[in-house]
């Protein structure tokens, strides 16, 4: 195997552990800090709007400014929001880190990395292993985020029951974030060239990075952009903050069940590659999706902790077929010089559109009759969009399916 394909999966573990470490206990650190469930939900939207525009800002211009210097910047802005979090519990300095800074609220893929990495393994591997090898890069980034989720759990409970205080304990781990951003730097570091653009690039006019694909970029971005918006009225730490407030759970019990609905989505990922082989990226990506919004409305309706993990579990071990399928599908539908700016647009979208979701979500949630609102507008709103992108794009064939 191609060194740099090591490389870049080894990363992937690694950021993913730090952002599932960090998202079971961000939102509870900064409750315990002092702010509310409205400042809150306003830091994480504040969080992804800065990682849309520094996202975009280096993911367009990636395929010619250089993909690993993309990378080694990412690093460094990783690095640096987990340790502006250590320093400060000042309101405006943490929303300074938040917004130039790269930090997962959600324990999802942000900054710059996502974009980049897929772009650089496209070009390592051919069309009919692109969704397998994507397939194991979700699953990989699932594991990574699932053991750091209960880590970060566990290890808070556990300086707790050593006489730590509640802050002090989600501080070691906000730490233990910015040592993983140092981690990915030196990683970085050892990539080679082959990741780079290979021969001359288009030299057709560019907007966003894109030329002869801009078309079927903006209209994936716009309908990513809606899936995001709804699944951003879920980040992970504000699902894990659901579970405390609506039965009282611990926080090493959510590591625990956000271990497992993490395992799952990861294996669900894998089994999407057999399922899209056999009914096509686009199929995959719709009807895989559909059934899981339907869960997700379910969740709240469930009137015991166990039913509610129960349904949470269920609905994770089919939530993630779309995600490698989805990232395949975009790297096939444009040219080699584009995918970074495709890559990096449609993610930005993505983080446009999940960025003002929190905001409402910290807002539903200091409401008692609103809490589990969140959950019926983000299955609602999930299913239109599959609706919508089966209907735009059934008929737009990646290369492997002609």
């Amino acid at each position: 195997m191609n060194p740099n394909i090591t490389i870049l999966f080894s990363t992937r573990i690694i950021r993913l552990f730090c952002y599932g470490f960090l998202s079971v206990i961000l939102a509870l650190y900064l409750s315990e800090a002092g702010f509310t469930e409205t400042q809150i939900g306003l830091l994480f939207t504040l969080t992804l709007l800065g990682d849309a525009v520094i996202s975009l800002w280096l993911t367009t211009s990636a395929d010619r400014f250089g993909r690993k210097r993309t990378l080694l910047i990412g690093a460094v802005l990783m690095m640096g929001a987990g340790i502006g979090f250590v320093l400060t519990k000042n309101f405006a300095l943490l929303a300074l880190a938040a917004i130039i800074g790269v930090i997962s609220p959600g324990g999802s893929d942000i900054g710059p990395f996502l974009s980049v990495e897929q772009a650089s393994l496209t070009q390592l591997i051919s069309n009919e292993k692109r969704t397998h090898f994507f397939a194991w890069y979700n699953l990989v980034g699932s594991f990574a985020t699932a053991t750091g989720a209960l880590a970060g759990g566990w290890l808070a409970q556990s300086l707790q029951l050593s006489g730590w205080t509640a802050l002090e304990s989600y501080r070691f781990v906000l730490m233990g974030y910015a040592l993983g951003g140092f981690i990915l730097l030196l990683l970085f570091f050892n990539v080679s060239q082959s990741i780079e653009v290979k021969g001359q690039t288009d030299s057709t006019r560019r907007v966003l990075g894109l030329h002869r694909s801009r078309k079927v970029v903006f209209k994936l971005s716009a309908l990513f952009s809606l899936d995001a918006f709804a699944g951003g009225l879920l980040v992970q730490s504000m699902f894990a903050y659901w579970f405390f407030v609506r039965f009282g759970v611990d926080a090493g019990t959510l590591g625990s069940i956000f271990f497992g609905a993490n395992i799952l989505a990861g294996i669900s990922a894998l089994l999407a590659v057999r399922i899209a082989n056999k009914f096509g990226l686009i199929n995959t990506m719709v009807f895989t999706h559909i059934p899981s919004n339907i869960l997700l409305i379910l969740i709240p309706l469930m009137p015991t902790l166990p039913l509610a993990i129960g349904v949470l579990l269920i609905r994770f071990s089919i939530s993630q077929m779309d995600v490698p399928t989805r990232q395949s599908y975009t790297m096939a539908v444009v040219a080699p010089d584009e995918r970074s700016a495709a890559s990096g647009v449609t993610a930005i979208a993505r983080s446009v559109g999940a960025s003002v979701s929190p905001l409402l979500t910290g807002f539903f949630f200091g409401i008692p009759a609103l809490l589990s609102l969140p959950f019926f507008l983000a299955g609602g709103l999930k299913i239109i969009y599959d609706l919508l992108l089966f209907r735009e794009f059934r008929a737009v064939k990646p290369p492997e399916e002609n």
